[in-house]
């Protein structure tokens, strides 16, 4: 079977590089700044070709010369670069209108690489960000580099992903081979997971889980599975909300203990913030990183490198790998289609 070949920027500890390869892509470059997550790369995939630098200088060079390939050859520019706000003055001006963002160096990398199509993840928040002249920006651009534009998003959860978590994904197809080819977003699972489904962790050690205080967990075992803070006493409830007692809205993030009979919620960075807490569905405690991971869907053999805090951060801004899998698959019938 042909190995169709990829370059990922933002690469991250690889939940989108790996779904991309289990669904047949070869990555000839990855790149990544963070150090912890480029060791963390290097120890699971050390025949993978890693750039643990800025982005913006690897995407100043000859990028040809880079990473061994013709300009227009390359199959897939995959990435989710952060997208800073950026103004939008209707010259279209093109790339040059976002000059100074991350996303100028994907932009650079897709105009300089010309690759068959690519994969731009990131946020649904983007979608309506600024009234929506962000991402228009952001669309313009790849139009005005050559792409027919696919976008949509997806929840993960639809996908065999344990977790609601939504992700705006845009698919790009060079238009001199849109011709010839489509692009077909993946149809959901007829099932989706909960975390019954997954192993859980019983009584991790604070190498492998985060602790919360004598008097969080205190409260925390009043609040029963698939609760929150309105399953407690409110005066309870009312001195640990403090200021956050007076928002609007539902809050349900706070004080949320996680059922067995529901996904998780989408995985963060950082166990511990009071408006977004998950406690364990069976013991007072947050999910461990590894539990974390497992509703990415990385295998339990993937290790993360980095303290806890490192490892917490790889995972909750990782890409569920099933979810990259079933996009990488159709993404490949499109290349597939246009040969």
């Amino acid at each position: 079977m042909k190995k169709f070949k990829s370059i990922e920027l933002f690469a991250g500890a690889g939940g989108l590089a790996l779904g991309l390869e289990q669904a047949g892509f070869e990555h000839i470059g990855l790149v990544e700044i963070d150090r912890y997550a480029c060791e963390t790369l290097s120890i699971n995939r050390p025949e993978w070709n890693i750039l643990c630098e800025d982005v913006e200088e690897v995407s100043q060079r000859d990028l040809e010369k880079e990473f061994h390939i013709k300009k227009g050859e390359l199959d897939l520019l995959s990435g989710g670069a952060p997208c800073q706000s950026f103004s939008y003055a209707g010259k279209r001006l093109g790339i040059e209108d976002v000059r100074g963002t991350m996303f100028y160096h994907y932009a650079t990398f897709l105009h300089k690489l010309q690759p068959k199509m690519f994969l731009f993840e990131n946020v649904r928040g983007l979608l309506s960000h600024d009234k929506g002249k962000t991402y228009r920006t952001i669309l313009d651009i790849f139009e005005d580099e050559g792409y027919k534009i696919f976008y949509k998003i997806l929840n993960a959860w639809d996908f065999g992903v344990p977790q609601k978590r939504e992700r705006l994904i845009t698919v790009g197809i060079r238009k001199d081979l849109y011709s010839k080819t489509f692009f077909e977003y993946p149809k959901p699972y007829s099932y989706k997971p909960l975390l019954k489904d997954i192993k859980l962790d019983c009584n991790p050690n604070s190498e492998q889980c985060a602790k919360y205080s004598e008097t969080k967990a205190k409260i925390f075992s009043l609040v029963p599975p698939g609760g929150c803070w309105r399953d407690i006493d409110p005066e309870i409830a009312k001195e640990y909300m403090k200021s956050c007692w007076n928002m609007e809205g539902g809050r349900t993030g706070i004080l949320r203990r996680i059922s067995l009979d529901e996904p998780s919620l989408t995985v963060l960075t950082n166990p511990g913030m009071k408006q977004t807490d998950r406690c364990h569905p069976l013991e007072v405690r947050p999910f461990s990183y590894r539990e974390n991971a497992r509703f990415q869907t990385f295998p339990d053999d993937w290790i993360f490198c980095g303290k806890l805090s490192d490892k917490y951060r790889q995972v909750g801004n990782a890409v569920p790998v099933n979810l990259a899998k079933e996009i990488g698959k159709q993404i490949i019938k499109s290349l597939e289609r246009g040969i």
